[in-house]
């Protein structure tokens, strides 16, 4: 069974930046048989989508609110997808989640990936 574990969150002030790595291990397929998504729950705050990327050509989406400031990437030799963070602000606050489904196309609803990580806390204050 296909087991993804988050890590690279952690304490960040205003501005900064944080790396988050998604790296995926057992089941039948390597990552790159997946469409991989990143997603985060801020307290009190419905699950939000931030960005995906496709398995059938690389296509990558982000939400609005990270445009611009992270970046979606994997890489198939470590079998680990990546979500780069940068000009990071308060309302970035959360638990950050990678999850994958076998969807050629990928999309930002969470009902849409059948398996996910345990998640790293990400905390952006001064």
């Amino acid at each position: 069974q296909l087991e993804l574990v988050e890590s690279g969150g952690g304490f960040v002030q205003p501005g900064g930046s944080l790396t988050l790595s998604c790296a995926a291990s057992g089941g039948q397929f390597t990552l790159d048989y997946y469409s991989i998504g990143w997603f985060r729950q801020a307290p009190g705050k419905e699950r939000e989508g931030l960005s995906c990327i496709s398995r059938r050509d690389g296509r990558i989406l982000y939400a609005d609110s990270v445009k611009g400031r992270f970046t979606i990437s994997t890489d198939n030799t470590e079998n680990t997808a990546y979500l780069r963070m940068i000009s990071l602000k308060p309302e970035d606050t959360g638990v950050y989640y990678c999850a994958v489904n076998d969807a050629r196309l990928c999309g930002l609803r969470g009902g849409e990936y059948n398996s996910w990580g345990q998640g790293t806390q990400v905390t952006v204050s001064s």
